[in-house]
């Protein structure tokens, strides 16, 4: 990663979903990205699963009465690649902007399956990862499958290695030291909205561990968060008993700065904010003189992080299946070639995959 250039102002969005609709909130995300540039963002960072909507269901219905809920959300799910990322990926690149969006993701031909996840889109409207959240928080299991460590990883900005984790994992010290150790600046702590009385310590508790992870990783956190508009509340709570379990419409996002200080926000229950923050890259700088728990401050041969970002998979086939076994030549050296992304030897892959393509060139 190189050394950032300059600084930024990025934004918060504290909003609620066209809920359980992808269309109608992909458009409602394209307006927001769009007025969030307005107002000179150059990150924007959005709540967590904010299209199509989080499962809230799972804090007021038996997991029998969820289903009917979470088969909406089936449908409505996001797939990488899709009609929905490339949208908004257009409306990054109008921007010109990076954008850190919460989804429901749903792996192309599978039906079922479902992960919470942050897309991170360039200002010229690529996708440059997805981070699937590790391990679903509580009650999220009966909806969300666990991800892989491939989205551990950071991007470079020209305001610095942008990265981000979901709701609970900022309360992970290892997922967020796996950030860090990467020189992580700028951090989106990605929250739903907290607005039943079931889950009131947590969003006391989002406040702490977005404000925590500043300080401890030294970095600008950019903690966005969901509400719960009228519209969801009829939906989710139609009878008296189940609207009395809302406290109200949630929210709280903020900004902090590397010292743990309070950039912006905490934004109003409720309410529909784009918090801003102006991120001024010497704060970074005068925070890691004093304590940089990734590098000076700490002591690698003692202490030290494995992370494997390899895809993990349901099945592996060592069978050569039904397909003919490919004769030697080009066919083989492509397989070749890609097996060498899992090698974690750098250097090795590297000489055996000049090797490879002068055999394949020749071939």
């Amino acid at each position: 990663m190189s050394v950032p250039t300059r600084g930024c102002r990025a934004a918060a969005i504290q909003a609620a979903p066209v809920f359980l609709d992808r269309e109608a909130t992909v458009e409602k995300a394209c307006r927001l990205i769009g007025e969030a540039a307005a107002r000179g963002a150059e990150v924007v960072a959005f709540p967590e699963s904010f299209l199509p909507g989080f499962p809230h269901w799972i804090h007021l219905y038996t997991p029998a009465e969820s289903a009917r809920f979470t088969a909406r959300l089936v449908a409505a799910a996001v797939e990488v690649g899709g009609a929905a990322t490339e949208a908004l990926g257009r409306a990054a690149r109008q921007a010109g902007a990076w954008v850190v969006m919460g989804v429901t993701e749903r792996e192309p031909g599978r039906l079922g399956t479902l992960y919470n996840s942050l897309l991170f889109l360039r200002p010229d409207g690529t996708l440059a990862g997805v981070h699937r959240k590790l391990m679903p928080t509580y009650a999220e299991k009966l909806v969300h499958a666990a991800g892989d460590g491939r989205g551990l990883s950071v991007y470079e900005t020209p305001h610095g290695p942008l990265g981000g984790l979901i709701c609970g994992e900022n309360g992970n010290p290892l997922a967020r030291y796996a950030l860090t150790i990467q020189g992580e600046a700028i951090h989106a702590a990605a929250w739903p909205a907290y607005p039943f009385r079931v889950n009131q310590a947590s969003r006391a508790g989002a406040a702490i561990r977005s404000r925590a992870a500043a300080f401890e990783g030294r970095c600008f956190v950019l903690a966005p968060a969901g509400i719960l508009d009228a519209r969801m509340a009829e939906v989710l709570c139609p009878t008296e008993a189940l609207a009395k379990e809302i406290v109200d419409g949630g929210g709280g996002a903020a900004i902090y700065g590397p010292g743990g200080d309070v950039l912006a926000g905490p934004a109003p229950p409720g309410e529909e904010v784009i918090l801003t923050a102006d991120l001024d890259l010497s704060a970074i700088v005068a925070g890691k003189i004093t304590h940089d728990v990734a590098g000076h401050s700490q002591r690698p041969d003692v202490l030290q992080l494995t992370v494997d970002r390899r895809p993990q998979v349901a099945g592996r086939f060592l069978d050569p299946g039904p397909a003919a076994i490919p004769a030697p030549g080009r066919d083989l050296v492509a397989d070749l070639l890609a097996r060498l992304e899992e090698l974690h030897d750098e250097a090795l892959g590297r000489a055996l995959r000049e090797v490879l393509v002068r055999y394949r060139d020749e071939a």
